[in-house]
C-alpha cells in the first residue's frame, strides 16, 4: 500500500480577516510559534505518508513552495488549479495523478492536531477500513454546541447520516443525546474507490473534471475547461449519497479547522500559549490596547485595518468579509 497525503490549499480562510487574505490566506500565516497551518499540516503527516500532492491554485502556489521548503520538505507533487471549482473536483484530480490502489489521505492545509500520537492512532484505523475499499471520513467527538460544522450521526464506524450545519437549538440537542461527531473534512480512499463513487453520484463532475485533467499543461489545470466543472463539495458530490462511508471517531486529537477567531483562542488556551485567565486577545496590535467595560474581546490589527468583535461572534466576520468583497475589494487582497 502506498499512502499519499493530498493536502487542500485554496482555501481563503475568510473568518479571520483581516489577518487572512486572498494574497496569504490563513493557511500560510505563521502564527504557531513560526509555524504556518499548511507547514503543520505536510510534517505531522509525512511520518505516515511516503508522498505529498499539494492542490492549490494560482494565487498561493508560490507561497506553498515557499513554506514546504522553509519546513524542510522538498519531495512533493503539485497540482495548480487555474479556476478552483471545490473539494469533489480538487480530490479528483489527486486521484487521476495516482494509481487505483493507492490510499489517499485527503487533508485540508488549515487545520491543527495537538496530539500527533492520537492522530496516528486513528491513521492507522482509517488506513485498514480503506484497505476494504472503504470511503473513509474522520468525525470529532464535540465539545460544545458548535453551529460552524456539520456533524454525523454514528454508530461505531457506520455512518447512519449527515447533518448539516445547525443552528444553536438543533447543536445543543445534538450534543446533549450523543451519537453525533463533527464532521473533520479529512478523507481516507484508494484513488479507484473514490473515482468510482464519484462517477456513479456526480458523473458530470468526473466527467468534466478528467477533460481538465486530459488538457493540464504540467500541472496546471486550463482555465476554460475548468470552469465547466460543477463547483460542489466532496460531501455533497460523494459521502452524502455512497453506501460504502465509514467514519473513525477521533478522540483527544487536540483538532480544530482553524476556522475563526473564537477557534483560535480556544487553541491558544488548550495550548498553553495564552497567560491564565486572559480576558482578552489582542492580536498584530503594534501599541497596547485596553478594554473597559468588556469581557472577552478580539481585538486585530493590520496595516490597514482594525476589527474589534466578541468572543462567540467568530462565525459572522465571514459575513463582513463577503461585503467588503465588494464595497471595498482592497481590503480583501
Amino acid at each position: 500500500m502506498s499512502c499519499i497525503n493530498v493536502i487542500l490549499s485554496g482555501g481563503v480562510g475568510s473568518r479571520l480577516w483581516p489577518l487572512s487574505r486572498k494574497s496569504r490566506p490563513k493557511q500560510y500565516i505563521p502564527l504557531f510559534q513560526n509555524r504556518s497551518l499548511f507547514q503543520l499540516c505536510a510534517l505531522r503527516n509525512r511520518p505516515v505518508c511516503g508522498d505529498i500532492i499539494v492542490v492549490g491554485n494560482r494565487r498561493n502556489s508560490a507561497i506553498s513552495r515557499k513554506d514546504l521548503a522553509q519546513a524542510g520538505i522538498g519531495n512533493y507533487r503539485e497540482i495548480t488549479e487555474a479556476a478552483p471549482r471545490n473539494t469533489a473536483a480538487a480530490i479528483a484530480f489527486a486521484a487521476f495523478a495516482t494509481a487505483p490502489e493507492d490510499v489517499l489521505l485527503v487533508t485540508p492545509s488549515d487545520h491543527v492536531v495537538g496530539n500527533q500520537q492520537a492522530y496516528e492512532q486513528a491513521l492507522s484505523e482509517a488506513f485498514a477500513l480503506a484497505e476494504q475499499n472503504n470511503l473513509v471520513t474522520f468525525g470529532i467527538p464535540p465539545h460544545r454546541p458548535e453551529t460552524g460544522y456539520g456533524y454525523i450521526r454514528h454508530r461505531g464506524n457506520q455512518v447512519q447520516a449527515f447533518i448539516e450545519k445547525p443552528g444553536l437549538d438543533k447543536a445543543k440537542q445534538m450534543l446533549q443525546e450523543g451519537g453525533f461527531l463533527w464532521n473533520s473534512g479529512m478523507f481516507c480512499f484508494k484513488s479507484g474507490v473514490f473515482l468510482e463513487e464519484l462517477k456513479k453520484h456526480a458523473p458530470e463532475v468526473a466527467a468534466k473534471a478528467f477533460a481538465a485533467w486530459e488538457q493540464r499543461e504540467g500541472g496546471l489545470l486550463p482555465e476554460a475547461p475548468s470552469l465547466e466543472i460543477p463547483s460542489i463539495s466532496v460531501d455533497y458530490a460523494v459521502m452524502e449519497h455512497s453506501d460504502r462511508i465509514k467514519v473513525v471517531p477521533s478522540k483527544d486529537l487536540g483538532w480544530s479547522d482553524m476556522g475563526t477567531f473564537d477557534a483560535l483562542w480556544e487553541y491558544l488556551e488548550n495550548s498553553s500559549l495564552l497567560p491564565p485567565e486572559t480576558e482578552h486577545l489582542v492580536l498584530h496590535s503594534a501599541k497596547p490596547v485596553f478594554f473597559i467595560g468588556n469581557q472577552q474581546m478580539i481585538y486585530v490589527e493590520t496595516e490597514d485595518a482594525v476589527l474589534i468583535l466578541p468572543r462567540g461572534k467568530g462565525q459572522e466576520v465571514k459575513e463582513l468579509y463577503e461585503q467588503l468583497s465588494v464595497t471595498q475589494p482592497g481590503l480583501v487582497e
